[in-house]
């Protein structure tokens, strides 16, 4: 079976290596660990930014006036 990567995989991914590398500069630097954990997550908050507002899960701009059913 051929996996394809899609984009919401490279945000998890990206989400996953900022906060591991904020931990690894903390751990191996003089930063003090929360300081790179707290940059790293700013950079992580970012990421996920991008996937939810820039490239939001939705197929069109339409998607996003349609009214929700469950909620009428």
């Amino acid at each position: 079976m051929d996996y394809t990567w899609q984009y919401y995989d490279l945000v998890l991914l990206g989400v996953f290596l900022s906060m591991a590398s904020g931990a690894v500069v903390g751990a191996l630097t003089a930063i003090a660990t929360t300081t790179a954990v707290t940059a790293a997550g700013l950079l992580a908050v970012v990421i996920i930014g991008h996937g939810l507002f820039v490239n939001g899960p939705v197929d069109s701009r339409e998607d996003l006036a349609e009214p929700v059913e469950a909620l009428n």
